[in-house]
């Protein structure tokens, strides 16, 4: 079975830096980044990524993407992190999304992408990101994230939509927006 390591799970297990070496240099142990280590020599991406950053939930164009609403691969990784986290994302194709403590778990959910489970934003709030995120995007690639919404119309939790828009500070833009653009 393939497990991804870090380097203090590790130090526990082998008690010291000179073993964690010697299992590295047996073929035992792979680095696959800075402090991730592996019992194999390849990784999917997002296994590296859920395992460097366990608090981040996928957002934006990835959760857009994993969750079926686009067909447009995304250019870079966007993670939802908390706004205060002191240790900040610095790869180049992730885009860090900081969010405010209250609202970072709102709609987090997990599933299973590639055969990596992965934390992300569920569909109705990713509804409310892409509608509060509207200005920044390109046209076209908005509407067809709103069109695909509005083919799973039936499936989305409308409740949820309403308890969810209630956190944001905009909460009544969002949600008659919300009802005009896909309801």
């Amino acid at each position: 079975m393939k497990m991804m390591f870090t380097h203090k799970e590790l130090e526990k297990f082998f008690k010291s830096d000179y073993q964690i070496k010697k299992k590295i240099a047996d073929g035992e142990i792979h680095k696959i980044d800075r402090g991730l280590y592996s019992d194999t020599p390849s990784v999917h991406p997002l296994e590296v990524i859920t395992k460097k950053y366990p608090h981040a939930i996928f957002t934006m164009d990835s959760a857009f993407y994993f969750h079926g609403l686009t067909d447009v691969i995304p250019q870079k990784m966007h993670l939802a992190v908390i706004r205060t986290a002191t240790r900040r994302i610095a790869y180049n194709n992730i885009a860090a999304v900081y969010v405010l403590e209250k609202l970072l778990n709102i709609g987090k959910t997990q599933i299973i992408f590639d055969g990596v489970s992965i934390n992300i934003y569920d569909k109705e709030r990713m509804l409310i990101e892409l509608i509060r995120s509207k200005k920044r995007m390109a046209f076209d690639y908005y509407k067809e994230v709103i069109n695909s919404y509005r083919t799973i119309v039936k499936e989305l939790d409308t409740r949820a939509i309403e308890d969810y828009a209630m956190e944001f500070d905009t909460d009544e833009y969002i949600f008659k927006a919300i009802q005009e653009e896909v309801f």
